[in-house]
């Protein structure tokens, strides 16, 4: 289990220039908005920061996941 958070910047490093530029997109910036939130709980909870239990750390992965594949569609003009 990984305790480093998966900015997107990180998750999609050729797209750097293009997440920012896609912040002015609305739907685009709700999504990244979304991803950042969830990924943050994410993190605080594999660091016991904000505990949780197992069930509730698998939804949570699950939307971020949901929401990367999401973010990624769009990146790549799908």
């Amino acid at each position: 289990m990984s305790h480093t958070p998966h900015e997107l910047r990180e998750e999609f490093p050729e797209f750097a220039d293009k997440i920012s530029a896609m912040r002015s997109n609305a739907h685009f910036a709700k999504l990244a908005d979304a991803y950042h939130e969830v990924n943050r709980a994410i993190h605080r909870a594999e660091t016991d920061v904000e505990p949780t239990d197992d069930a509730h750390m698998e939804d949570m992965r699950k939307q971020r996941l949901r929401l990367k594949d999401d973010i990624f569609a769009m990146l790549r003009g799908q």
